[in-house]
């Protein structure tokens, strides 16, 4: 038998017995009502799950005892309303939701409430996580808060192994701005992912293999969500990179910015490092060419490393010979690197942002962490996952994607600003 607190705590336990002054009704229920102290009551939840009131204001030794009368409360689940009194020390309503569920209760103090006196043994008693914060939304068996902004986790109940105790995440950070006169994309937030097999086993990404869920304990988590880089502007500022986005102990790393040309004098510049690298600048006029074989580098991803990696690198500029065969590289994503701006005399190759990975953590299958593409002769998509396109105007990435920023071409157009991150837990509450 099971009994669970709605995300606290289930019992195993298989018969029951009188205890104290307790006596059983042996006419079933089959409607809500509220206990008298004293009484043991069969519930009846074939036509439909129940609420049982626990006494209000109850006296040090009351009992009340409770069980599934027709072996229907795996489907019609008997709730038992505290009614104002702790239950097992917790401000939680108790559900008995397994086949034969059966519990009798004591009152004790106010700070424990009513106890169970009833379990065979201590590890019968099931606990699951009950937390608060963010957007909360539930799938199944599961509970998912979404952080789209700071904000703070907070665990009332820490659980046990036997219910739950450990929550998955999902922690994306901001996506870097990208360049601008044929500069590269922006790299995406660094993302890292627990792989789900704590709360049902749904969808991850690469990145998620093998990573464990992490405990919790009855604390405030704070939840940082990192803001994305802002984009160059022509002749002015290049791109920056994207903010971090933190909770417990998994931080991601925002996205590398993209390298573009700069004037007076004219030079240009290699990605920046992150989360996800950001690509590098094509030459162009006016900065003298250091021969075919050279290029300005994308920015490393994985910056600082972790494993499995939360990101790639930034694909590279490549090396024209006239001008007009300026194109940065994509920014890196989260699964994919970014492409390289090529030279194919006498065209280009667009250089398009690397993708991004793709988790149901929230009950979607959602692309999330793309690079944002490279500009210049010609201009790249950005990549699945919310990676802006370069452009004339470099495109913005996605709002809590993580997606790096587009490039902007080399015809004055500014680069587009990174994505916000997102942070997402989710845990198994009943």
């Amino acid at each position: 038998m099971g009994i669970n607190s709605c995300g606290t705590t289930l019992i195993d336990q298989g018969t029951f017995k009188n205890i104290g002054a307790i006596s059983w009704d042996t006419t079933a229920k089959t409607a809500g009502f509220t206990a008298v102290a004293g009484t043991g009551y069969f519930v009846n939840t074939t036509s439909g799950a129940i609420t049982v009131t626990l006494p209000s204001s109850p006296t040090a030794g009351d009992t009340v005892g409770i069980a599934d009368y027709a072996n229907t409360a795996d489907t019609n689940n008997i709730t038992i309303g505290r009614n104002g009194s702790n239950i097992q020390g917790l401000a939680s309503n108790f559900v008995i939701n397994t086949e034969g569920g059966t519990i009798v209760l004591i009152y004790v103090d106010a700070t424990k409430g009513w106890l169970s006196i009833d379990a065979a043994q201590t590890s019968d008693i099931v606990n699951f996580v009950t937390a608060t914060g963010g957007c909360i939304t539930t799938c199944g068996d599961y509970k998912i808060h979404t952080f789209t902004a700071p904000g703070t986790f907070t665990v009332t109940c820490a659980g046990s192994p036997v219910g739950s105790n450990t929550v998955d995440y999902l922690v994306v950070a901001g996506g870097a701005g990208g360049g601008t006169r044929g500069g590269g994309g922006g790299g995406s937030g660094g993302y890292r992912e627990s792989s789900g097999t704590a709360s049902g086993s749904y969808t991850v990404s690469p990145r998620g293999s093998g990573v464990s869920a992490l405990p919790v304990s009855v604390t405030g988590y704070p939840i940082t969500v990192g803001g994305g880089g802002t984009g160059g502007f022509y002749n002015s500022c290049k791109g920056t990179s994207g903010s971090n986005s933190v909770f417990s102990t998994i931080t991601s790393t925002g996205g590398g910015s993209g390298g573009q040309l700069t004037p007076s004098p004219a030079t240009t510049q290699a990605g920046q490092p992150g989360g996800s690298g950001g690509g590098g600048s094509g030459y162009g006029a006016g900065v003298p060419h250091p021969g075919p074989s050279v290029y300005w580098p994308g920015g490393t991803g994985n910056t600082p490393p972790v494993s499995p990696p939360q990101g790639t690198n930034g694909g590279n500029g490549h090396t024209p010979y006239s001008a007009p065969q300026i194109t940065g590289g994509g920014g890196g994503g989260a699964v994919c690197a970014g492409q390289p701006g090529q030279s194919t005399q006498p065209t280009c190759v667009r250089a398009n942002g690397g993708d991004g990975g793709t988790s149901s953590i929230d009950g979607t299958p959602t692309a999330r962490a793309g690079g944002g593409g490279g500009a210049g002769a010609h201009n790249g998509d950005g990549g699945a996952g919310g990676g802006g396109d370069g452009g004339p105007e470099g495109i913005a990435g996605t709002t809590n994607t993580g997606g790096g920023g587009g490039s902007g071409s080399v015809c004055a157009g500014n680069g587009g600003n990174g994505g916000s991150g997102i942070v997402i837990i989710r845990y198994k509450y009943q």
